[in-house]
């Protein structure tokens, strides 16, 4: 099946949407207030070792000290050596070169390594690592081995790095490898010459922006079209094409149209659903998905789903189109981390097994790694999907200034019986001569009519008059007793 590749850009931010068969599957969002910054190398200063954590916080010139492990040290890992401590590699205040190999996420900062690799258009240049590897998608045994013998040949004698070909170079030509080659090579040197030179903080190579990403990372054979519906990014992404990837060239096209581009493929309405918690099943079933800081979790329901033969049946259908919904919405909303899954409890042992597969089968289309780890005791599924970036709705939205993120409000009448204990505690402290309480409509309506009776009570009780006021800047929770 081919795909369609849409690449919405405005001043403010880049929008990529990847459509198969009319259905929109990955959304990624690049803001230019707030790149990516995964695969940013950086002179950065060590700003504490942490010992017992056996990890540092590194200052690379963010808002928050990044995150350094020692597995993460490429010393650590090389030749076999014997690890060492942390403390006996680091030292206060000593500069490094570093990359980020995750994104800043919520309140923790971005998490660094000092391997270093770089991407090209068929190749991953590890100028540390002697080893050659290849993509796993990659499966046929001669063609893998095919492509080793190729890189080999074109690799320069003094080569002391290593090189991971990339699934698109599976049709490459020795003079294209060769061509990565000088390319990365040429590169890491720039880099290398400028970090000798540079203070601590330096940001010594930016990954390209999320359009040309587009092209390097994404554009594969099923790939029919990359519509831009920027001209000028459009012109960009040509000559960047053509310089680096002459195949993709005549499949991009720049689109002109009156309509918005994310529009007539109904991507907007899709970056809605994304954010909704509730994803409906085309059986009646439906999902419930919620992203936790530990993990995210997905609820499998029937719904209105009551299939045709007996309960059994019903249920495995649900499931089976369940995972491959499943699938797609991790993609969508870019949820990464620890994922469980609650499909409705099967007795049948091949409807397990079926569903698992389906799973298996759907996952296999996503670009990031992810580990599926079957039904656990208690008939979870239990998965990860490695996290790099920010998920969808921690790109575009907030907590919710109501709650404050917690997903629910205290009910008018928990407020107003706490309004009633708060007048009693200051009653005993104050000699007020009358309160006055300011709040939400909703609570003061309840004052007003259920809870007359209870006011009318405490007012006597005190010996002080209670009055009422709607404050509409005040939410169901908030209020201020005012004495008089």
């Amino acid at each position: 099946m081919s795909e369609d590749i849409l690449v919405n850009v405005t001043p403010q931010e880049t929008r990529v949407a990847v459509v198969l068969s009319g259905v929109v599957q990955e959304l990624h969002i690049e803001r230019a207030q707030s790149l990516g910054m995964v695969g940013n190398i950086y002179i950065g200063k060590v700003a504490r070792v942490l010992p017992g954590m056996q990890s540092a916080f590194v200052d690379i010139g963010l808002e928050r000290a990044a995150f350094l492990h020692v597995a993460d040290i490429w010393e650590q890992r090389q030749n076999g050596a014997e690890p060492k401590p942390i403390e006996t590699i680091l030292a206060d205040g000593q500069p490094l070169m570093v990359q980020v190999i995750k994104d800043p996420i919520g309140t923790k900062g971005a998490r660094l390594s000092t391997q270093i690799s770089i991407a090209g258009r068929l190749l991953v240049y590890l100028p540390q690592d002697p080893h050659i590897g290849i993509s796993q998608r990659i499966e046929d045994e001669i063609e893998r081995q095919h492509l080793r013998d190729m890189l080999q040949q074109v690799l320069p004698p003094d080569e002391t790095g290593g090189f991971i070909i990339r699934t698109v170079a599976e049709t490459a030509t020795e003079a294209e490898l060769l061509a990565d080659v000088h390319y990365l090579r040429k590169l890491w040197q720039d880099i290398r010459a400028r970090g000798s030179i540079s203070a601590p903080q330096t940001l010594l190579y930016q990954d390209l922006s999320l359009a040309q990403r587009v092209l390097r990372d994404m554009v594969h054979d099923d790939t029919a079209r990359i519509i831009i519906d920027s001209r000028e990014n459009f012109s960009r992404l040509q000559a960047f094409a053509a310089e680096y990837m002459p195949n993709v060239l005549p499949r991009l096209e720049h689109y002109s149209g009156e309509r918005p581009l994310f529009d007539l493929f109904n991507a907007e309405e899709e970056i809605q659903k994304a954010l909704a918690r509730r994803v409906e099943l085309k059986s009646g079933g439906y999902l419930i998905i919620d992203q936790t800081e530990a993990m995210t979790t997905v609820d499998v329901n029937t719904g209105g789903f009551v299939g045709v033969r007996n309960f059994d049946d019903t249920i495995f259908k649900t499931n089976l189109e369940a995972a491959q919904v499943i699938a797609r919405q991790l993609r969508l909303r870019n949820l990464g981390g620890i994922i469980i899954l609650d499909f409705i409890d099967m007795e049948n042992e091949d409807h397990r097994r079926a569903v698992l597969a389906e799973l298996q089968k759907a996952l296999s289309r996503d670009r990031t790694k992810i580990t599926l780890n079957g039904f656990t005791a208690l008939g979870l599924v239990e998965m990860t999907r490695k996290r790099t970036r920010e998920s969808l709705e921690h790109v575009l939205c907030q907590p919710c200034p109501t709650c404050a993120g917690r997903g629910v409000v205290k009910t008018a009448r928990s407020v107003c019986y706490e309004i009633l204990r708060e007048i009693l505690r200051e009653a005993r402290q104050f000699d007020a001569r009358e309160f006055r309480i300011l709040a939400s409509q909703s609570v003061i309506d309840l004052f007003l009519e259920e809870e007359s009776q209870s006011l009318a009570m405490l007012s006597d009780f005190i010996g002080k008059s209670v009055s009422l006021q709607v404050e509409s800047s005040c939410s169901q929770e908030q209020f201020e007793i005012v004495l008089m």
